[in-house]
């Protein structure tokens, strides 16, 4: 039987149930009574998952049902160390019920806190979980624990077992509080057990490598499966194939020839990734290229908001998916004033570019379920400050496709070798300056009067007669508010100088902007918080601020409706 592994991520998410309480019946579901929100409340996501109150370990899948593991704390709006085990489940990813927590600290292994880990499926279909305990000397330690009734596709109840930790004692070096978060496990060909544990010795960041072949007893081998220095502790690395020739996902114990493999690791306040190879024989990763650095030059999933990220295969629909942590732009006070904070990105179908250099990332399908009324335009020129209003849909709540065709690449602007930094050069030339080809792109969660708005929009160079285009997510003007994290974002995408168009997609949900750029060539995640939403309505617009014309040659924007069991 093929064997199945499942990742857990690490994912901080935390908000309240407004208007409403939390019941916990016979069936260990969370009732939700649903209520009007208020205006101070009206930043709160719609369609994004979060837990049922403050602060928010990964999805798997199991007869039938999805589900998805978070830290979460069940005593306040941020950060406390005690950590627990939420757990919701879904039927399609989009709509989630609230379950009573999976794991709660209870023994000396794992007595202030339950932290993050991972799923796999051992044969027979018999779900376990791999997790960071902080024991009873604040230390970190590598628990298990396995569902207490397999008949039950919801898994509410799970039982530790007796023998924790199974991973006690950190390798020379590491110390006992820079030791964590188990990664998915793998199995190879001699039917050993392989699991990456993340790191820190000396200078050194480091996937750690254990092996088992019971899943229960786990040997350090020799050497880690890779390392780099100045990077700090590796948080929630992730370690999985995919397909050089499909776009199909790959389940993680698979190998073979037509197979690369991404290593990622979370290097605050970014997640960062390599393609490479893995010699199974002298268990290494090597990288293409470059490797895992954490410099500002290292591949990331999301150029913005976006951490902790970890993926699962997809056996239904066979298919990779990733999920990352959203965290705040407000600051702590507000956090504990609005009562909830932090959420769940859209989940996202990942897949190795035809380049076969970087992984693209798309919303999955099922978040098409969410949309409604529905706008379309097409054939559009964009002059010189041109600036028209996307009209008859729900601004703050809006999935947006828009296309549009490149200019003459002999016409852009040249590129200056020392515009190095994409974010840098994104905060420099911001929406409000004028270039050649760009800036152009929408205008989200805007007033009437345009004194607060975000600018998710492109640029185009050309360098050594090649095409480079800059994207920008454009904080800048978010709000007026003070004490707001406005930082602007940016990223190249590689484009080819056969390209004559550009897409961009962006789904708007009240103080959340997750926007896809060139198909999933460029991520940007943003939280926003302009102070009109309090009372008024949002705008979206396209603009043209660019002195060559743009042509926009189609745009669709659908209304997008509540993800059903959020409050």
């Amino acid at each position: 039987m093929k064997t199945y592994a499942f990742s857990v991520m690490f994912i901080y998410l935390y908000c309240f149930l407004g208007n409403g309480m939390e019941v916990h019946d016979t069936s260990h579901t969370v009732s939700l009574n649903h209520g009007q929100v208020p205006n101070n409340q009206r930043g709160r996501p719609s369609f994004h998952l979060r837990p049922p109150k403050n602060w928010l370990n990964g999805p798997m899948y199991y007869k039938g049902v999805y589900h998805l593991f978070y830290q979460y704390n069940p005593y306040g709006s941020t950060f406390n160390k005690t950590l627990v085990w939420g757990h919701s489940v879904s039927h399609d990813m989009v709509n989630w019920i609230h379950l009573q927590n999976a794991l709660v600290p209870t023994n000396p292994f794992d007595k202030y806190s339950c932290w993050s880990g991972s799923a796999t499926i051992l044969p027979g279909n018999k779900p376990v979980v791999l997790y960071t305990g902080l024991d009873i000397k604040n230390q970190q330690v590598q628990n298990l624990a396995k569902p207490k009734n397999l008949s039950d596709p919801f898994l509410k109840e799970w039982v530790k077992y007796s023998g924790n930790p199974i991973i006690m004692t950190p390798p020379r070096g590491v110390k006992p509080d820079d030791f964590r978060d188990p990664t998915t496990a793998w199995k190879g060909d001699d039917g050993i057990w392989r699991v990456l544990v993340g790191g820190l010795r000396n200078n050194l960041g480091v996937a750690i490598l254990y092996r088992s072949k019971d899943f229960v007893h786990w040997s350090l081998h020799d050497d880690p499966l890779y390392f780099w220095k100045n990077t700090g502790i590796w948080e929630c690395p992730d370690f999985y194939p995919v397909s050089i020739n499909s776009r199909d996902g790959v389940e993680n114990s698979e190998n073979g020839k037509t197979l690369k493999y991404v290593l990622k690791a979370s290097f605050l306040p970014h997640d960062y990734y390599t393609i490479g190879s893995y010699d199974a024989d002298k268990e290494k990763f090597v990288p293409d290229n470059k490797g895992l650095t954490g410099s500002r030059s290292d591949l990331r999933y999301d150029y913005g908001k976006f951490y902790a990220s970890k993926t699962f295969f997809d056996s239904v629909k066979n298919r990779r998916i990733l999920w990352g942590w959203i965290n705040e732009s407000d600051s702590s006070t507000d956090d504990i004033k609005k009562g909830w904070a932090g959420i769940q990105s859209i989940p996202r179908q990942v897949y190795l570019s035809t380049t076969g250099t970087q992984v693209l990332q798309w919303p999955i399908k099922e978040t098409e379920n969410l949309r409604q009324k529905h706008v379309t335009y097409s054939s559009k020129k964009l002059n010189r400050e041109s600036l028209f209003e996307v009209s008859g849909i729900t601004a703050a709540q809006v999935d947006i496709e828009v296309s549009f065709k490149l200019p003459k690449l002999e016409e852009a602007e040249i590129l200056d070798p020392k515009w190095n930094d994409p974010q840098l050069l994104c905060s420099t030339k911001t929406a409000r300056v004028s270039g050649q080809a760009g800036p152009f792109g929408l205008l989200v969660m805007a007033s009437e009067d345009l004194t607060e708005k975000t600018a998710v929009f492109f640029r185009i160079f050309k360098k050594n007669k090649k095409l480079v285009v800059l994207m920008c997510s454009d904080q800048s003007r978010s709000s007026v508010r003070q004490g707001i994290d406005k930082t602007t974002y940016g990223a190249f995408i590689r484009m080819e100088q056969k390209d004559k168009m550009i897409s961009l997609r962006s789904l708007v949900d009240h103080s959340v902007i997750e926007s896809f750029g060139a198909q999933g060539r460029a991520c940007i995640t943003a939280r926003v918080y302009p102070q009109f939403f309090v009372k008024k309505e949002p705008h979206v617009y396209v603009f043209n601020n660019g002195s060559l014309d743009v042509v926009m040659t189609t745009l669709d924007a659908w209304s997008m409706k509540k993800s059903e069991g959020l409050t």
